[in-house]
């Protein structure tokens, strides 16, 4: 029943969010900043700029009721449960990393990510003790990006992570994911539930620098 209504008090909360952002009463949603250094047909190579995060973990098999419950602490937080009382404005993705481990999806902890605006990446807002949320301060790195459509399942997001291997196998990249990464991979989300058509996913893995052009060399487009 606690999680039945967990999961009905979420889709209330992102409807509110879908209902305002269609009614322009939001500002635009901000992301990270990056740059294109390397562009396949079926993956593309990133250079993200230093950023601040703030993390929820969770211990939990599935990915989906992991992102649930981290994203309810996150909503929380940016909605003024913090030392600051700040509202925060929402930003995207929603970014699920998975630890590497044991179980189904090669995992049983995870960590939730909400990337702060900019107005607050400088001095983050202290989060609430009970939330458990911890700020994820990231430095400058390369990330391999796979795009994939639909809704980020248990049952799709090993499938999509192992093809985003597959092509870097193949490619300038290979043998280059980044041994100093905590994370096997992570889940990025860029869509309310409630939108259907269109929907955006991409799964991340951190790489070093390749031996032909370097990481940062060549950039094709900035955002």
């Amino acid at each position: 029943m606690a999680k039945s209504s967990l999961k009905n008090a979420l889709m209330v909360i992102l409807s509110v969010i879908t209902i305002a952002c269609s009614t322009k009463l939001c500002k635009a949603i901000e992301s990270p900043q990056y740059k294109i250094v390397h562009s396949e047909s079926d993956f593309e190579i990133r250079h993200y700029r230093e950023s601040v995060w703030m993390a929820a973990p969770v211990n939990e098999i599935s990915f989906e009721k992991a992102t649930r419950n981290g994203f309810h602490r996150l909503f929380q937080f940016i909605q003024g449960a913090n030392l600051n009382f700040s509202r925060i404005y929402m930003t995207k993705p929603v970014l699920t990393s998975i630890v590497p481990g044991a179980g189904p999806l090669h995992s049983s902890a995870y960590f939730v990510k909400f990337y702060l605006p900019d107005k607050f990446q400088a001095d983050p807002p202290l989060p609430l003790p009970e939330l458990n949320l911890q700020p994820d301060p990231w430095t400058s790195h390369c990330i391999a990006v796979r795009k994939f459509s639909g809704f980020a399942r248990d049952s799709n997001i090993v499938k999509e992570a192992e093809k985003l291997a597959l092509s870097l196998s193949r490619s300038p990249w290979a043998n280059s994911t980044a041994s100093t990464s905590e994370y096997a991979y992570s889940i990025a989300q860029y869509n309310s539930p409630f939108r259907i058509i269109g929907r955006v996913n991409e799964v991340w893995v951190d790489v070093t620098g390749s031996r032909v052009n370097g990481c940062e060399s060549n950039p094709i487009a900035a955002y």
